[in-house]
């Protein structure tokens, strides 16, 4: 809310994208980072949730009619954890293979691609941030153990991710 006035205040009208990377202290949340793309971990977390038309959301933003629609979502929560090439966020090892076909996904997991490649009709990791595996569900718990269950699916010696994302909702239960 703070941003949003002060874009009103200032008369700088924004159109499109705004979320925003917090980070909590004291129970306090304090703004670390805005984020404009859907690129990023922190938008794909959220797009399983949008049950809205996507597309007749862009077009209403272009059009300036945001207002006028009311944005439909889906009340399941979501995680994300990011799996991340061996050496990131420094030197990273890339060229590497990665196979999916062990994987079954669900209507409630994706799997973005972040840092990948196709070559020679194979995949293989291309960047720092490699996969995004993503689950909708009733409980963070059980949202987390099947992340990591994708994570062990996939098989990717040549990766990592982080194993805390999401303890401190999950340790509040």
């Amino acid at each position: 809310m703070p941003t949003l006035k002060a874009l009103k205040e200032k008369k700088h009208p924004y159109t499109g994208f705004l979320y925003v990377g917090l980070m909590i202290k004291n129970n306090e949340p304090y703004l670390i980072e805005y984020n404009v793309r859907m690129g990023d971990p922190e938008c794909q977390v959220i797009m399983p949730r949008l049950n809205s038309d996507l597309v007749q959301l862009l077009l209403a933003s272009v059009e300036n009619r945001l207002n006028k629609i009311k944005i439909r979502w889906n009340k399941e929560k979501c995680m994300t954890t990011v799996l991340c090439s061996k050496g990131y966020p420094n030197k990273y090892i890339a060229n590497k293979k990665i196979n999916l076909r062990n994987v079954n996904l669900t209507k409630k997991n994706f799997i973005f691609h972040a840092g990948t490649k196709i070559k020679n009709g194979f995949l293989f990791s291309d960047g720092g941030r490699v996969l995004n595996i993503v689950v909708l569900g009733k409980n963070f718990l059980k949202i987390r153990s099947q992340i990591f269950k994708i994570i062990k699916d996939i098989n990717w010696k040549h990766g990592f991710f982080r194993k805390d994302i999401g303890w401190r909702v999950i340790k509040k239960k």
